[in-house]
């Protein structure tokens, strides 16, 4: 069988199904220089700008960096740059199914070998674009880097290098700057690798002029993106994808269908970022927050406070819980009538709405296989973040018990409650199968649930500051919720109390 490559391509030897990109995108010119080769940048930036091309918006193919010599820089060169988008999922209750033929990339770099090369393209005039997906630890400072050094160690100390060498091909040209969006998954990205550069150019660059360059001609934007990108699927899965394209495919990934890239930025940057009028999931504005606080509060906090409550249960992923009419309906109602109304941030109630419908199409997803305990990781630390500043906020607003919120909390309690230790790890058990409970705070838990009935652990846990910043016995009605709720998941188990609960609300809602 045939590898994926431009000749095959232009062949059009390939599945009718599979779209193709056109021959002529293989001649755009280079304008974004990207750092990372990961399936996330391939799944959403990426993807996204060769769809702009395809309807000849942006116009430009992108140059990546690749830290190191070897590995998929050699898969890149041996298929063209290109690599197929498999897309899987629902979108607006339908299911989706697409496959397609990315041409963005037109070159993969090695910073380790071909740093000379790197630079000589930050002396390209058509360059107007740098990205970059360099993992958590990436945007970080390294006062011994040396932006002199062939390459520099850090990304930072890499990005500082490319922008001196053009500051200096151009001779500070106000109008060569770059827009830069960090994508890594950490608060303020653009923010702090902006910060990073400057402290790296006021150590090292004894040039006001570059300084000033950096600062005014050069704009570094802060930015989210959300899309779950598995990456290339198992040995059975992509054998019968192979079949069904027609070729082979060593890049090849899989893509949910939602995706969000929300850039913080003016004029300026949508205009270089025009790509973002062919896709709503591409969103340029001056304040992102509304994106950073849905994504944490409606997906994330729906996550945390619904993981226990499935694990009790006795189901194990998200996608199951979907299919479980009492879990489904509770889901909902948690995202949208408690956790909604309390996002401390001003939100759009349609806006909101919407984003949590898609948030159910996400969760319902048949590719995706995402399991509840892996989401207790961490309980304790991400109910604090994730959820009790949406509590406080329903609190100050409604002035009432969000009842399945108090439900969630007290599902996460006896989750909490461990039956044996092993070494340095707690485990529960439910339904009579144990499960480890990785949470900081499973010393303490275990401790209370030794020697305390479940009434005063809920009084407890719920009066402790340290652990939520907050006494919530504070808020009127909550404890006593939590801990009937408690009460009635010990006795009568967490399928029958799911059900009494959401029987009697609908019962009341007639």
């Amino acid at each position: 069988m045939l590898s994926l490559s431009q000749e095959l391509v232009r062949a059009g030897a390939a599945s009718p199904a599979v779209a193709l990109p056109a021959a002529a995108l293989f001649d755009l010119p280079e304008k974004v220089l990207q750092f990372g080769t990961g399936v996330l940048l391939r799944g959403l930036p990426d993807f996204l700008i060769d769809q702009a091309n395809r309807q000849g918006i942006f116009n430009g193919r992108v140059v990546v960096v690749k830290s190191t010599d070897g590995g998929d820089a050699t898969a890149f060169a041996r298929q063209d740059g290109l690599y197929t988008v498999c897309v899987r999922g629902v979108e607006d209750g339908q299911p989706v199914s697409q496959d397609v033929v990315c041409a963005s990339i037109s070159r993969v770099l090695s910073a380790k070998s071909q740093w000379a090369e790197i630079l000589e393209f930050a002396r390209n005039p058509d360059l107007q674009l740098v990205l970059s997906n360099t993992t958590e630890v990436g945007i970080v400072l390294d006062e011994d880097d040396d932006v002199r050094a062939a390459p520099p160690r850090s990304f930072p100390g890499k990005l500082l290098a490319v922008l001196l060498a053009r500051y200096e091909a151009f001779a500070g040209a106000g109008d060569k700057g770059l827009v830069i969006v960090p994508t890594e998954l950490i608060p303020e990205n653009g923010t702090r690798l902006h910060d990073i550069l400057r402290e790296l150019a006021e150590q090292q660059v004894p040039d006001s002029g570059f300084l000033h360059w950096l600062e005014t001609a050069n704009t570094v934007c802060n930015s989210l993106v959300d899309r779950i990108v598995p990456g290339k699927p198992d040995a059975a899965a992509y054998a019968t994808l192979t079949q069904e394209l027609g070729y082979e495919d060593e890049l090849l990934i899989m893509s949910e269908v939602y995706r969000l890239w929300a850039i913080e930025g003016g004029e300026r940057v949508k205009s270089v970022l025009s790509f973002q009028q062919v896709d709503a999931g591409i969103i340029v504005q001056p304040d992102i927050n509304q994106f950073k606080e849905l994504k944490l509060r409606l997906l994330n906090g729906t996550h945390s406070l619904a993981c226990g409550l499935a694990l009790l249960a006795g189901v194990p992923t998200v996608r199951e819980a979907m299919e479980d009419d009492y879990l489904l309906t509770y889901i909902r109602n948690l995202m949208l009538a408690d956790l909604l109304p309390g996002i401390p941030y001003p939100i759009d109630e349609k806006t909101g709405q919407r984003f949590g419908m898609q948030v159910l199409d996400r969760f319902r997803n048949p590719a995706v296989e995402h399991r509840w305990l892996a989401i207790t990781l961490n309980y304790s630390a991400k109910l604090r973040m994730r959820v009790i500043p949406d509590l406080l906020h329903y609190y100050e607003r409604l002035k009432a018990v969000p009842q399945y919120v108090a439900l969630g909390f007290a599902a996460y309690l006896l989750f909490m409650r461990s039956t044996r230790q092993d070494g340095k790890v707690w485990y529960g058990e439910t339904q009579g199968h144990e499960y480890p409970i990785q949470d900081e705070q499973a010393s303490y838990f275990a401790d209370l649930w030794q020697r305390l009935p479940a009434a005063e652990v809920a009084q407890t846990v719920l009066s402790n500051a340290g652990l939520w910043d907050s006494d919530l016995t504070l808020l009127p009605g909550f404890a006593a919720a939590v801990t009937e709720y408690l009460r009635q998941l010990q006795q009568q188990g967490a399928a029958a109390t799911l059900a009494a609960k959401l029987n009697k609300s609908q019962r009341a809602a007639v």
